[in-house]
């Protein structure tokens, strides 16, 4: 079969793909949320059943989205539309990319807003605003900054040009030179951020915290823990990793890229951990802080320290260029969608979803003040969208996504395309793909309702 082309472009390598993929992977969530589980669990013996979960949920369904992707060399619903076709089933299996796109465009709707307060922050750290706050204070200017619609609007609005500008100008112009740099910039700030903990008086008790191995603390929910993480960790689900395989080189093996996907992507967020929770031990405050740690703790954290306002910046631009690699993966399969589907151009289609969802986040930035009288089953805007999104659309779309590769795609494609070294590896996978992903991630998503 002659090989089919993206009209799109593609990767220059397999490491642009492999550094766009962890970029797609490496969020907010991250950054603060794994290292926290982490400490919470076990330590690790967390670790360990993380890495178990990853293998048997993760790494197979990041393969299938990948081989779909690169098999059709289209935007998701193309990709699943024509494997679907081409395998004798019905072209309707489109419509589980479609909902993949959809889940990426009303999570970027209420990501931006978050990115925005990030935003906000390194403005504030750069110009030493932050400087000796006391809590109270660290508290009451976050408060400060929900209720002001003006300002979240700002910088929702500053974000999402950001994100308009690298995917407008395409996957080698915009996506790949904006990964070139973003990528290893990121990996830089983590490893100065670290250096800088390890100076510090906590730097031991936030090691305790992530690795002892208290196996006590293993419970049947730190399971169900490291199960949901290592399925929504990767960015699996929502079409973004489907479409990025599309622009994969047809020599780069799968198999060996995805394990080097989930390693960094793990790396990354327990170096985060090892940078963040030292700090927040040295000023004998609370590691289970939640959200607030971000914005309320680790300022008040790098206020009180030796060249605090400087790591402190460098940390909120860590998190800043964490939330943009994220934002273009997930405005990307609708680009590109609208571009094959419409025969738009990339600029056109790019700045259209950029409105659409920026007046999407509008309706969330108000969920914080304008709107927080405005409830759906109890929950505002942004909340409700969280949970929408995260317990029902992307487990969904990974239970599917399993499906599809396993069931309904022809063998022969999947072989072709993942390559293995043996066909018992590729035989093991199929097992996992069948069997194993979708009845775990099926169980997350039972539990999480």
């Amino acid at each position: 079969m002659q090989e089919k082309k993206s009209i799109h472009g593609s990767w220059a390598s397999r490491w642009i793909f492999i550094l766009a993929a962890t970029g797609s992977a490496v969020g907010l969530g991250n950054i603060w949320k794994f290292p926290y589980i982490t400490g919470e669990n076990g330590g690790g013996a967390f670790v360990l059943v993380y890495l178990v979960c990853i293998a048997l949920v993760g790494i197979p369904i990041m393969m299938a989205e990948i081989f779909v992707g690169r098999r059709a060399r289209q935007s998701p619903v193309n990709a699943m539309a024509e494997l679907a076709q081409e395998s004798g089933h019905t072209k309707k299996w489109g419509l589980v990319g479609l909902m993949g796109m959809l889940t990426g465009v009303l999570i970027l709707s209420f990501y931006s807003i978050v990115a925005g307060w990030v935003l906000q922050y390194i403005t504030s750290t750069a110009t030493g605003a932050l400087n000796s706050i006391t809590s109270d204070e660290a508290g009451a200017l976050f408060s400060a900054l929900l209720a002001d619609p003006g300002t979240l609007l700002f910088w929702h609005s500053v974000f999402i040009v950001m994100v308009v500008i690298v995917v407008s100008a395409g996957v080698n112009a915009g996506l790949e030179r904006a990964t070139r740099i973003m990528m290893p910039a990121l990996f830089v700030l983590l490893l100065v951020l670290l250096g800088y903990a390890m100076s510090t008086d906590g730097f031991e008790a936030g090691w305790h915290f992530m690795f002892d191995f208290d196996v006590s603390k293993l419970s049947w929910d730190a399971v169900l823990v490291a199960l949901g993480h290592s399925f929504f960790t990767l960015s699996l689900g929502m079409g973004t990793i489907m479409a990025y395989g599309s622009y994969m080189p047809k020599r780069a093996s799968i198999g060996s890229t995805v394990l080097t996907i989930g390693f960094l992507d793990t790396i990354v967020a327990l170096i985060a951990g090892l940078a963040i929770f030292p700090i927040i031990f040295s000023n004998g405050m609370d590691p289970a802080a939640g959200p607030g740690l971000m914005f309320i703790s680790l300022p008040v954290a790098f206020g009180q320290m030796a060249a605090g306002q400087f790591f402190g910046f460098l940390f909120f631009v860590l998190i800043g260029v964490a939330a943009w690699t994220s934002a273009i993966s997930l405005l990307e399969p609708t680009v590109a969608y609208l571009v094959e589907k419409f025969e738009v151009s990339r600029t056109k289609a790019t700045i259209g979803m950029g409105i659409v969802v920026w007046a999407l986040g509008i309706l969330c930035l108000g969920s914080f003040n304008f709107m927080s009288d405005v409830t759906f089953f109890g929950k505002n805007t942004f909340d409700a969208l969280d949970y929408l999104t995260a317990n029902i659309m992307l487990p969904l779309g990974g239970i599917f996504i399993s499906i599809f590769a396993a069931w309904v795609v022809k063998q022969k494609f999947a072989s072709d395309e993942i390559n293995l070294s043996s066909e018992t590896l590729f035989s093991v996978w199929r097992f996992i793909l069948k069997f194993i992903a979708p009845v775990a991630v099926s169980i997350v998503f039972i539990l999480n309702l």
